[in-house]
C-alpha cells in the first residue's frame, strides 16, 4: 500500500499517525519493502524507517508498536523543529561557539573510547602483594581510621532457643570441634558470622546487631570482650577478637581494595602518558605530524 505525501505530512499529528498505522495494518505493514523509505520530514531532514525498526521490540503488540512509533515521530519532529528555529534565531557567534563545543565533545568521545580500548589491551591489571605492602608502608599515615573496626564472631538466636548455654561455651572457646558443632546447628540461628579474621566497621556491626547502639558500643565492643544482648527478636551472642580505634592506622587487609585501585589508576595514567608520547613520535617519523614555526 502506498502512502501519499499528504498523509506523510500528517505524522506530526498523533491522531494522524495512529490513523496511518491502522491503515497500514497496525504496524507490520509499515515495514514492508514496498512502503516508502521515509516516515517524516522536517525541512530538509527526513526520518527513515530504518531508524525506528531496530527500536521495536519483538514482543511488542501491534498497539504498543503503534504507540511507540507515534511517540518517537513526534519527539523527533519536536527536536528537529526546535533545532531549525535555533539555527535561524541564534547569532552566528553563538552557533559557531556551539559547533566548536560539539566538535570538541565528539573528538573527546572518540579518543577516550579508543584510549580505553588500548589500555584494556595493553595494561596489566594484576597487583602483587609486595606492591600492596610497599605502598601501604610508604603511605600508611594517610590511612588513619575515621571509624572503629572490629574482628568478631557472633550468632543471633531465636526466642526460646534451648541450648543457649552450650552455644555460649563453644562460641567463647571456638576450637575446631566447637566450630564444627556450631556449623552443624547453624540452620537454627537467625544470623551468624564465624569469620572472625576479617575487619568489619562498627557501623556494619550495629546494622547486624540492633541491640548494639552508638551509646553502648564502647561498653560491649572491647578486645576479648564477650557480649550477650537481647531484643524482641531473640538473643545476640558475640566475641570480640580484635579492635582498631579511630585515628589508628587501618589494617592493610581492610584497605587493600582501595590501595589496589589507586595503584591501577596510577598505572593506567602512566600507560596513557607513554602511549600519547609514542603516538606523537610515530606520527613525526611517518611525517604525519609537524609543527610550523615562524623563524626569522
Amino acid at each position: 500500500m502506498k502512502i501519499s505525501k499528504r498523509l506523510l505530512k500528517n505524522v506530526l499529528n498523533p491522531i494522524g499517525v495512529l490513523s496511518l498505522l491502522i491503515m497500514c495494518g497496525a504496524c507490520e505493514a509499515l515495514w514492508k519493502k514496498n512502503e516508502p523509505e521515509f516516515l517524516a520530514r522536517v525541512g530538509q531532514t527526513y526520518l527513515l524507517r530504518k531508524d525506528i525498526e531496530p527500536l521495536l521490540g519483538q514482543g511488542m503488540s501491534p498497539e504498543d508498536s503503534a504507540s511507540f512509533v507515534t511517540s518517537y515521530i513526534n519527539n523527533w519532529a519536536s527536536k528537529q523543529i526546535l533545532l531549525e528555529k535555533a539555527k535561524i534565531n541564534l547569532s552566528e557567534e553563538k552557533l559557531a561557539e556551539y559547533d566548536a563545543l560539539v566538535s570538541d565533545y565528539r573528538t573527546d568521545l572518540y579518543t577516550r573510547a579508543y584510549k580505553e580500548a588500548l589500555v584494556q589491551q595493553g595494561s596489566d591489571s594484576a597487583v602483587s602483594k609486595d606492591q600492596l605492602q610497599r605502598f601501604y608502608e610508604l603511605q600508611k599515615e594517610n590511612f588513619k581510621l575515621k571509624e572503629k573496626l572490629v574482628k568478631l564472631r557472633f550468632v543471633a538466636l531465636p526466642e526460646q532457643f534451648l541450648n543457649k548455654d552450650e552455644v555460649i561455651q563453644r562460641l567463647k572457646r571456638f576450637e575446631e570441634a566447637d566450630i564444627s558443632y556450631l556449623d552443624s546447628i547453624g540452620v537454627q540461628f537467625r544470623k551468624l558470622n564465624f569469620n572472625d579474621s576479617i575487619w568489619v566497621s562498627v557501623s556494619r556491626v550495629l546494622d547486624e546487631i540492633p541491640p548494639l547502639t552508638l551509646e553502648n558500643a564502647d561498653k560491649h565492643l572491647k578486645k576479648s570482650q564477650f557480649f550477650e544482648l537481647e531484643d524482641a527478636n531473640g538473643v545476640y551472642l558475640g566475641k570480640i577478637v580484635d579492635i582498631r580505634n579511630i585515628n589508628e592506622i587501618a589494617p592493610l587487609s581492610y584497605i587493600e581494595p582501595t590501595i589496589k585501585q589507586v595503584l591501577l589508576n596510577r598505572r593506567r595514567l602512566d600507560y596513557l602518558r607513554k602511549l600519547e608520547t609514542e603516538i606523537i613520535d610515530e606520527a613525526i617519523k611517518k611525517n604525519e605530524f609537524e609543527v610550523y614555526t615562524n623563524e626569522e
